[in-house]
């Protein structure tokens, strides 16, 4: 501040002893308060330091930090006010001129001596001795980050600033939003903006610190708006007004009620602030000289003084409030991203037990590499085949269903009328017992075959699936193994095709053991007496044997062929529901699995092939690096948190 009094030609000490009696105590104050960190230094730059660590180590690839943001139209005095917090003079001009994203990173040192910057951005580090050079840096790395011209890039650009006279403070400052664009633009560049800044906006994690222009109405800057839209509540949110020396007359008091939160409410409020103008600029006003000039701004402002003595205005004072602020946010923030490094590291790994490890390069470990590989698929491919059961009809039950759909007693009476000839009723017809049994045999032949296909294709499919997870990343050798599952596939359901039609024809021989059969019959016997037996004491009931009237003989020729043709059926339907699922289980489980590890053990007899068949798919090896990089550096994270 004394600069400002030599300018008037007078001796400090006159000034402290007439004047301005208490001039000492308010320079010391304000020192107090630009050093404000200072105070704060053991709780505050660990804070700061901690998750700029953790921002360094690319942390925010996988979850968000804390951070604030800054953001606001085009032309509102975003660059303005970052030039004042570092101490640095940042890319200005019209149009868009933070083309990236740009982490500025500012440690406060106590050697008064000592400045350095460093520039990082697409794993590149320069250093900066002179904060003259600073401008000129970051247009070099917008322009070798968005290309030249006035193009945009997401990537981010990080400065870090370490000087006597900046606060402990780490901002994040994003493109103005624009609304036409300019010749060069793409059409959407407003589009384009608007979804980068929302990508840090809509962030829990992140503090918005929006920039508004006193001379213009607030209810209408768009920066604002976006801001409230992923922060209804206000609650991330602390507004900038800048430019207050450009306030039209009349319309200082409705400042001052934004600022005392009075029109649009913000649960962190607002500050104001005065930074060097275009025409300071051109009259190489320092950025110290700029601090002297703002704070008589509004000391002697009829309307803004007000709030330099309420804390809401100059830079000191922003840089002050921000501090805390972000601290807060941090020690908030914390105990939550321990947890979510915990979760990602989880969610890492188990993405990368799924890749496996990639193949080693020294000839001798890739063939055992391959072995293993190999082995680990056909035992896994056994357990398998032993394990887990095919999913299939239960045939006994399909059997006897599709047997007694039937209406016994009117095939019965349709064979009676048609093959009976001179015999008289209430004799048994060996013929119609016969045909009936042939005819129903016949009806279950398509549907063993269809459960066969359809045990087939399952087999086939699961089989492809460990292939798949077996050989993930490895597509020649999940190639060799597709083409081999669907070649025995093929053979062993052709295969067992054979066998069961050859069962069906067999089946066509109506036979049975004596004992077997009449063992059957007398059980069929019992099961129909107690059945009537049952119906006789109940209501009797019309049974619609046959539409027509039958005599008593036929009667029991019905009752009779109906008793045998049910115990064949139980024979029969026995028979096939054992018999088709071991001919099933048989050939495309057991035979095809062996079949299947002898194949690719085969592999195993050709060294030379080994490379070729574990040439890895390039997108899987850069995914397996992409998940080393984010375990090791996860890993890190969760060590720096753990010592802080």
């Amino acid at each position: 501040d004394l600069g400002l009094y030599e300018r008037q030609d007078l001796p400090i000490e006159e000034l402290i002893e007439k004047d301005i009696p208490d001039c000492t105590s308010n320079l010391r104050k304000e020192k107090m308060s630009y050093t404000f960190s200072q105070q704060y230094e053991e709780k505050i730059r660990p804070c700061i330091d901690t998750i700029d660590k953790l921002r360094s180590l690319g942390v925010e690839k996988d979850l968000a930090l804390p951070a604030i943001a800054v953001i606001g139209d085009q032309s509102s005095g975003k660059s303005s006010v970052l030039e004042a917090l570092s101490g640095v003079a940042l890319p200005r001009g019209s149009g868009i001129v933070t083309r990236c994203p740009l982490e500025l990173k500012m440690i406060r040192t106590k050697d008064e001596e000592k400045w350095h910057g460093r520039i990082s951005y697409l794993g590149k580090e320069e250093d900066i001795d002179d904060p003259a050079e600073v401008e000129k840096k970051i247009r070099e790395a917008q322009d070798e980050m968005a290309g030249p011209g006035v193009g945009i890039s997401e990537e981010l650009i990080s400065l870090q600033i370490t000087s006597a006279n900046v606060p402990d403070l780490t901002l994040i400052d994003l493109p103005g939003i624009a609304r036409v664009a300019v010749k060069g633009q793409p059409e959407n560049i407003g589009d384009q903006i608007k979804r980068l800044i929302r990508k840090f906006v809509t962030k829990q994690e992140t503090i918005n610190l929006v920039v508004v222009p006193c001379n213009v109405d607030i209810a209408t800057t768009e920066a604002l708006q976006m801001a409230q839209e992923e922060d209804r509540e206000g609650e991330r949110t602390l507004g900038i007004l800048t430019k207050p020396d450009l306030v039209d007359k009349g319309t200082e008091e409705t400042v001052v009620d934004i600022v005392h939160n009075e029109i649009i409410h913000l649960t962190k409020g607002y500050m104001i602030v005065r930074c060097r103008g275009q025409k300071e600029i051109l009259d190489q006003v320092t950025l110290n000289e700029a601090t002297v000039t703002e704070k008589a701004f509004f000391q002697d402002h009829p309307h803004f003084s007000k709030l330099y003595e309420e804390g809401f205005a100059t830079i000191p004072k922003l840089a002050e409030k921000l501090t805390i602020e972000l601290v807060h946010h941090i020690q908030r923030s914390l105990p939550h991203l321990e947890e979510q490094i915990e979760n990602k590291l989880a969610e890492t790994q188990k993405e990368l037990e799924k890749y496996g490890n990639g193949p080693p390069s020294d000839p001798a470990e890739r063939l055992s590499f391959f072995i293993d590989k190999v082995t680990a698929f056909t035992q896994d491919m056994f357990n398998l085949t032993t394990g887990e059961e095919v999913k299939s009809y239960t045939w006994y039950h399909l059997i006897v269903l599709l047997l007694l759909a039937n209406k016994i007693e009117k095939q019965v009476g349709n064979y009676e009328a048609k093959y009976r000839g001179r015999e008289l009723p209430g004799f048994i017809n060996y013929k119609t017992f016969e045909g009936l049994v042939r005819e129903q045999i016949k009806l279950l032949e398509e549907p063993a075959l269809k459960t066969l296909k359809t045990a087939s294709d399952v087999v086939r499919k699961k089989f492809i699936q460990l292939a798949q997870f077996s050989f993930v990343g490895f597509p020649n050798l999940l190639k060799i193994a597709k083409t081999k599952i669907e070649a025995i596939k093929q053979d062993k359901e052709s295969q067992a095709e054979s066998m069961l039609r050859t069962q069906f024809k067999m089946e066509l021989i109506v036979y049975s053991q004596d004992g077997t059969y009449s063992q059957s019959l007398q059980d069929a016997k019992e099961m129909l007496e107690e059945e009537e037996d049952e119906s006789s004491h109940r209501k009797p009931k019309k049974f619609n044997f046959v539409s027509v009237d039958i005599c008593t003989g036929s009667r029991a020729t019905l009752r009779e062929m109906k008793l045998h043709l049910e115990s064949y059926y139980k024979i029969a339907s026995k028979r096939l529901a054992d018999q088709i699922p071991m001919v099933i289980r048989y050939l495309l489980l057991q035979e095809a699995a062996l079949e299947l590890q002898r194949n690719m053990l085969q592999l195993l007899q050709n060294k030379d092939d080994v490379d070729n068949l574990l040439k890895e798919d390039f997108d899987i090896g850069q995914k397996r690096e992409s998940l080393l990089s984010r375990q090791d550096r996860l890993m890190k994270a969760r060590s720096i948190l753990f010592t802080f």
